[in-house]
């Protein structure tokens, strides 16, 4: 009986050893399937695109986005987005209509003067400072969403001392604030 379960077991050796070597050995090509197609939709225009516009909105809810900050960048990702569903949709080729980073460099400098003009305006209005971080763009922040210091909403008329934003008393003189 030893004998019998000896053979089977060398015989189911024999057949498995022949079925993995077989297409070591094997010169017939093997089919492999290629997937052009990114695996996850974030990987696609598309996707990034509207990620973007899902990040922008967040970041305005949380009052990390001023909110001219925000229409400029929710025009910008808007039109990415809306050229890469015609592409994927095939009425448009791949970056057509699509809004180019930066052209040149004049361009990368309008943006910044536009901020610097945007921020000594701030400065001027007496929108809330940062003692650190200079103006900040949102209006009724207590704190710097950079630095997380407290943030100084003007001057005391007396003594000119920085004064916390809601704060009806200079700490340092004690005078009443200007309303």
């Amino acid at each position: 009986m030893i004998w019998v379960e000896a053979v089977a077991a060398l015989l189911v050796g024999i057949a498995l050893t022949a079925l993995v070597v077989s297409p070591l050995v094997s010169s017939r090509p093997v089919a492999v399937e290629v997937d052009d197609e990114p695996e996850d939709f974030d990987e696609t225009p598309k996707g990034i695109a509207l990620a973007a516009l899902k990040e922008i909105e967040f970041d305005r809810a949380t009052g990390k986005l001023s909110e001219d900050d925000y229409l400029f960048l929710k025009a910008r990702y808007s039109q990415q987005a809306l050229a890469a569903i015609r592409a994927d949709e095939g009425r448009a080729p791949p970056g057509v209509g699509a809004v180019p980073v930066a052209e040149s460099t004049s361009d990368v400098e309008s943006l910044i003067a536009a901020r610097a003009r945007a921020i000594r305006t701030a400065a001027v209005s007496g929108a809330p400072t940062c003692p650190t971080c200079g103006p900040r763009p949102e209006p009724d922040a207590l704190f710097c969403s950079d630095c997380s210091a407290r943030l100084v909403a003007g001057t005391c008329g007396q003594c000119s001392a920085p004064m916390e934003a809601g704060s009806r008393f200079c700490e340092r003189c004690g005078s009443r604030a200007a309303a």
